[in-house]
């Protein structure tokens, strides 16, 4: 909730500069053909906000991964590790438990998911607005 609270309105300003380049002769020409609203957003409106669409994803993803700081002010951990995630994690292995070593396989492990996780999105959605 966090998360979610923290990044919407740093995200909801891309959506917005997406919007306003969208040229209203689209919304125009749907309508003169009579198209419903949803028509126009699934078929034209969200094919073209799909570069911000794929920019938003694949920066939530990164900041989901980066969420240690709210972990440790909040519940440094939790009741029994119930917010502990990978990042915090590596935390404390690095830090508290002073593992620099396997800190630093585990942090080049998650660099690799997170980069291939973020092509994968990148390829798929981009493929995906292509052939709409």
């Amino acid at each position: 909730m966090v998360a979610i609270w923290k990044e919407a309105g740093f995200f909801m300003i891309f959506y917005l500069a997406a919007l306003q380049t969208l040229s209203p002769s689209y919304q125009e020409a749907a309508q003169i053909e009579g198209a419903s609203r949803w028509y126009f957003f699934r078929r034209i409106q969200w094919p073209l906000l799909m570069p911000t669409t794929i920019f938003v994803l694949v920066n939530a993803l990164i900041n989901a991964f980066r969420m240690v700081d709210h972990i440790i002010v909040m519940t440094k951990g939790g009741p029994d590790n119930a917010s502990s995630l990978l990042l915090f994690y590596l935390y404390e292995v690095g830090f508290k438990f002073w593992d620099q070593g396997y800190a630093s396989a585990l942090t080049a492990v998650l660099l690799a998911l997170l980069a291939i996780v973020g092509l994968v999105q990148f390829f798929v959605l981009d493929r995906r607005a292509h052939y709409r």
